[in-house]
């Protein structure tokens, strides 16, 4: 009679671990993923051993109720006493083996920073209805990214800067109605941008610079109202600034320089909520505006490298705070305006100009 007590016992605590532990075919698809890649000085894949990868696998996490493995979260620059151990940040090779689409009910999926992994990413991840993150920055990947990303209607984060990848902007990226945050800086990236880009509207960050983008800046940007950094530096934009930039009500940050941008610089961006504004090596021309007032707030002010003509604009005093300025390389004239901002600014600001003269450079004739 104990006998068949503790075999039943056994049996349930058998099945009780079945019914906590992660599926077989989970474990399978992590076992085919690992498999692919070869991570020689940490160690971090010494833990994947077991039939339960919910419960002590480096960096995958399963959800509670499901079993299911919802997060794979592997960044080859950590704080974790592993790395910490071994003092050294993380190198892998291999590539991202197709398998990790057979986890049905992925969520997030961060493989970052390993700096050796190559290949393209798995087209097949835009069947996972359940993902949200997407996080493959400082990696070797080359292919595009895959056209049919816009399939994937909760992503809130789509990160594969650093890589090697190229080919077009997926047209269906515009479908992403949760995107926040989009970086794909420093990849070979060439093409246009979506004209209806600004069907992004839950983006706050677009990153996009050292890319080969070209062609105009969508003015449907503006209608991403949450947007408040927009990165496009080191492109190959042409055409000129949409004014209606200068509407947006959190753009903190505009970089566009080191594009081919040309026309005048809009009035509305002077005194807009921008407060890093940088133009700098482009061929923008004219003047620059004189509509500086209490709402100009400049941290970084970068008009550069440009062909702007004319005297420094008088309003420009009238700012509340301009931090740094620098105006060298145009085409400028006149005397360089006396105060604020202008008294703890460098002779290196206004160089290289036609005729400017005054503090910090020569006295005016």
């Amino acid at each position: 009679m104990m006998g068949s007590f503790m075999y039943i016992t056994i049996l349930f605590l058998g099945m009780t671990s079945a019914v906590y532990s992660c599926p077989p075919s989970d474990r399978a698809a992590l076992l085919a993923f690992r498999a692919a890649l070869n991570e020689p000085h940490l160690g971090i894949f010494n833990s994947w051993k077991g039939y339960d990868c919910c419960h002590g696998w480096y960096g995958v996490s399963c959800d509670p109720l499901t079993h299911r493995v919802a997060d794979i979260n592997l960044r080859g620059e950590s704080e974790d006493p592993l790395f910490e151990k071994a003092h050294r940040t993380g190198y892998m090779t291999g590539t991202i083996s197709p398998a990790i689409c057979k986890l049905e009910r992925l969520s997030s999926l961060t493989i970052a920073d390993w700096k050796g992994i190559t290949g393209t990413i798995p087209s097949c991840i835009t069947s996972l209805p359940l993902l949200r993150v997407i996080d493959l920055v400082g990696n070797k990947l080359t292919g595009p990214i895959p056209s049919q990303i816009g399939r994937l209607s909760r992503l809130t984060v789509l990160n594969v800067a650093e890589n090697n990848l190229s080919g077009y902007i997926p047209r269906s990226l515009t479908n992403l109605s949760s995107l926040m945050h989009l970086d794909i800086r420093n990849n070979n990236i060439y093409g246009t941008l979506p004209t209806n880009f600004g069907k992004l509207r839950m983006l706050s960050r677009a990153l996009l610079s050292r890319n080969r983008l070209s062609g105009r800046i969508p003015d449907s940007i503006s209608y991403i109202y949450r947007l408040s950094d927009l990165d496009l530096s080191l492109n190959r934009f042409s055409g000129s600034i949409p004014p209606s930039l200068g509407n947006m009500h959190v753009l903190a940050t505009l970089n566009l320089d080191g594009n081919n941008i040309s026309g005048t610089i809009p009035p509305r961006l002077i005194n807009s909520r921008i407060n890093i504004l940088n133009l700098s090596k482009n061929s923008i021309e004219g003047y620059i505006p004189d509509s500086f007032d209490e709402r100009s707030y400049f941290m970084v002010m970068d008009l550069s490298y440009n062909k702007l003509k004319g005297r420094i604009p008088k309003s420009i005093s009238s700012a509340t705070f301009i931090g740094h300025l620098d105006i060298s390389h145009n085409h400028l004239c006149g005397q360089i305006p006396a105060g604020s901002p202008f008294d703890h600014l460098e002779a290196s600001s206004f160089t290289y100009n036609d005729c400017l003269c005054g503090k910090p450079l020569k006295p005016c004739h």
